[in-house]
């Protein structure tokens, strides 16, 4: 397998790793495929950093990108952590790709570590990121010291994106004359959905030659839908220290999936923010910071 590796055009070497990833995936106890895997570099995450410390990573949700964490990780960041903030996988200025599941975005995250020296940190991850830190924690629980997950359990969901996924199908963003002929698009399409729409709408890039271009690897992203909605799961659990917040007005995170996520993580606890929704950390900055320090500034 590295002697095919050599071959390969290395501007197109994510593709490559993104196969070997897809075999893990289906040969998980194949450890030489594994061992071959690992010995190459994944993609270079696009990211930013703010202030100085302890070394907290933050993962954005599906459609978002490190900038939706910005100010959230300002004032993390003034109780001396080091934040780090990247663009997943075919989100904000990351690569595009060819595969996503929860697999490859914890390698991914475990070669960021690596790249920037990182042998342990913290992990606050949102809805589909939370996944992701869900994932890491479960299959490399040396490298997260704590985790917190905003609103969103362990187990599969029966989608609700798709009226997204159609409106971003339905127009040529690249042929758009200016961002209001792309509102009034979604806004048609989206209905009173400003929230998202506005959320949207922040994923859109205006290009040098004329016309925009989606940050977000839409296409991709519709394809593997469904491994973005399925359950995180495992033969073993971990004793990280966990923590997990949900909206008080969301129902991502019912009381009946406490028993799925208890078995996972032994060493957990809960928080409900009252009044918030499923953008805890957009509604209410200030509590979401609040109840974070708290977990982290416990022994």
């Amino acid at each position: 397998m590295e002697i095919w590796y050599s071959f390969i055009d290395r501007r197109h070497k994510h593709i490559v790793l993104d196969f070997y990833l897809t075999l893990i995936n289906k040969y998980e106890n194949n450890r030489m495929l594994t061992f071959a895997f690992y010995t190459n570099k994944m993609i270079k995450l696009n990211y930013k950093i703010i202030g100085e410390g302890q070394p907290v990573i933050i993962l954005h949700g599906l459609f978002g990108m490190m900038d939706n964490w910005q100010s959230f990780g300002k004032g993390l960041a003034k109780h001396e952590y080091k934040i780090f903030l990247p663009d997943l996988r075919d989100h904000g200025r990351s690569p595009f790709t060819q595969t996503f599941n929860y697999h490859v975005l914890a390698e991914d995250l475990r070669h960021f570590m690596d790249d920037q020296f990182i042998e342990q940190a913290i992990f606050i991850g949102h809805s589909m990121g939370g996944k992701a830190a869900m994932r890491l924690a479960l299959d490399h629980a040396g490298r997260v010291t704590k985790l917190v997950v905003v609103d969103i359990a362990s187990k599969a969901y029966n989608g609700g994106h798709e009226p997204i996924f159609q409106a971003l199908s339905g127009i040529e963003v690249n042929k758009a004359d200016d961002r209001n002929e792309v509102y009034t698009y979604l806004k048609n399409k989206l209905g009173e959905e400003e929230a998202t729409i506005q959320f949207l709408m922040k994923n859109l890039s205006r290009k040098i030659e004329g016309g925009f271009e989606w940050k977000m690897n839409y296409r991709l992203l519709q394809k593997n839908y469904e491994h973005i909605l399925e359950a995180i799961t495992s033969t073993h659990s971990t004793d990280v220290p966990t923590l997990f917040v949900r909206g008080g007005m969301s129902h991502y995170v019912e009381n009946s999936d406490w028993e799925a996520i208890a078995k996972l993580f032994s060493n957990v606890r809960l928080s409900t923010i009252a009044d918030a929704g499923h953008w805890i950390h957009a509604e209410k900055g200030e509590e979401l910071l609040q109840v974070v320090l708290d977990f982290l500034l416990q022994e």
